[in-house]
């Protein structure tokens, strides 16, 4: 990769020299001046001072949680739209600044890094063991446009703080442990979701698209890439795929997304499902025309036969027999989208989710069929019915949650097990790897919006409950 800084969002001059350096951190150099510098800014010891190996059930932890949301409020700087709002997108200059800004995190907490041709990033702190195959966690920091600073962020700056509470503790692992920062886990410019977990589960599909993907520009994904410094000379991009048994486990520390555990008082969600997400792209055709010029009874209105599917969405999810079906229209599109002409297209973009496939399937089916009709009682054209993707659900492996509830009772800390609607990249890395989830309170549920917000206290908690998760994954 190129380690050029670029760009309008200037940085400190000693931030630079730790991206530099931080290889080179020695214990010799401790009343370095520059050192003191380091480890004042990062909140994190610049060495890895000899432990005694500490069995879990020991383990003091201690959360620098000051550090830690500084470290968010930081990343959150590298953002295309202005404060308290965040929208980092993949592959652009916030987005490269940020990855950056995280690798310099891993350096400092004594992890080796490294990237693959994608762009996910891995962190490592060896075991004493290295030979075992290794526990995983993370998640993404990438960030739709106007939403907020803790999706994601916080299981990948959490994980990196809990990494550093075990060293602090004086633990070892017997397992490495294993941080992964995932690409693009968020739709946003590529229409793909979990794009770089995707990738490591294996998606040969994926794969194999990507070659001939664009975005909103014109611009492929390939281009993309290389102008972040990745895949260079590379197309590809089956390099990434992970075997089945490269992790031991794998656990993602997340805000919750809901509002379940702060209106219940409740400080730590146990994952049990992650629903089976659908996206679905429908496209009608009419004839347009004058708005004043057409009568009622001879329009042929695109507008408003997604009006009337819309509705149908609406009612199939409500009454599928699940409570758990969810439909959402996110994306309505109109042409040619002026205030005195009668839609001669509709666009939109569909999700559709359970945590049972039956239900899910089911439903997508009277979609469909919805569409069907309406086209035909409209007398517009359904152009285009596609599914982008239909996903089957991911269940949490009974030893990871079994770690997060003892991790949590040691803790002293209350519990639910909860289902997962939201899409997570655990949902693909439980193709690959045992997966569980640990959810912390946000404010009000909010997620995907400026005022996202989790409380340093739930953030300290769900540090601790990740770090002493991933000590007891590591010493089986």
């Amino acid at each position: 990769m190129s380690w050029k800084f670029f760009g309008s969002h200037s940085l400190p001059l000693f931030f630079l020299f730790f991206f530099y350096s931080f290889p080179l951190i020695s214990t010799q150099h401790n009343d370095d001046p520059t050192f003191k510098t380091m480890h004042d800014f990062s909140g994190y010891p610049v060495d890895e001072s000899s432990h005694t190996f500490t069995p879990s059930n020991s383990i003091s932890l201690s959360v620098d949680i000051q550090a830690l949301q500084k470290q968010i409020d930081e990343l959150s700087t590298f953002s295309d739209t202005p404060a308290p709002s965040v929208t980092r997108i993949l592959y652009t200059e916030n987005d490269v600044l940020a990855r950056r800004y995280v690798k310099i995190l891993m350096g400092l907490a004594g992890l080796s890094v490294t990237e693959d041709v994608v762009g996910n990033i891995f962190g490592r702190w060896d075991g004493y063991e290295p030979e075992l195959t290794a526990v995983a966690t993370g998640s993404h920091i990438d960030a739709i446009p106007y939403s907020g600073k803790y999706d994601g962020v916080v299981g990948v700056l959490g994980a990196i703080e809990a990494i550093n509470a075990l060293k602090r503790s004086g633990f070892k692992p017997k397992r490495s442990l294993e941080i992964i920062l995932f690409t693009s886990e968020e739709p946003t410019r590529f229409g793909i979701s979990c794009l770089g977990s995707r990738l490591l589960a294996g998606s040969e599909a994926l794969a194999e698209a990507l070659k001939a993907t664009v975005d909103g520009q014109n611009i492929s994904f390939l281009e993309a890439a290389r102008s972040a410094g990745y895949a260079r000379d590379e197309d590809d991009l089956s390099r990434v795929f992970l075997k089945n048994d490269s992790y031991s486990a794998f656990v993602e520390l997340h805000i919750e997304q809901a509002p379940i555990l702060e209106e219940e008082g409740i400080s730590i969600g146990v994952v049990t499902n992650i629903a089976a997400p659908a996206s679905i792209k429908v496209d009608f055709e009419g004839n347009g025309g004058h708005a004043g010029g057409v009568l009622m009874p001879d329009r042929n209105d695109a507008g408003l036969a997604a009006a009337e599917l819309m509705l149908a969405i609406e009612k199939h999810a409500t009454e599928s027999g699940s409570l758990d079906t969810v439909g959402t229209v996110g994306i309505l599109e109109l042409y040619p989208g002026a205030i005195n002409s009668i839609p001669s297209k509709a666009h939109l973009e569909i999700d559709v989710r359970d945590i049972e496939e039956s239900f899910r399937n089911a439903v997508i089916n009277k979609i469909h069929k919805a569409a069907k009709s309406i086209a035909k009682k409209r007398k517009v054209t359904l152009s285009e019915f596609k599914i982008i993707n239909q996903d089957p659900p991911a269940h949490s492996n009974g030893s990871v949650i079994k770690a997060v509830v003892d991790a949590s009772d040691e803790l002293n800390l209350t519990y639910k097990y909860m289902i997962s609607r939201a899409y997570h990249d655990s949902l693909f890395m439980a193709r690959i790897a045992p997966m569980g989830m640990i959810f912390i309170p946000c404010y009000k549920g909010y997620s995907h919006k400026p005022e996202e917000y989790a409380s340093p206290q739930d953030l300290e908690n769900g540090v601790k409950v990740l770090a002493l998760t991933l000590a007891k994954l590591s010493l089986r």
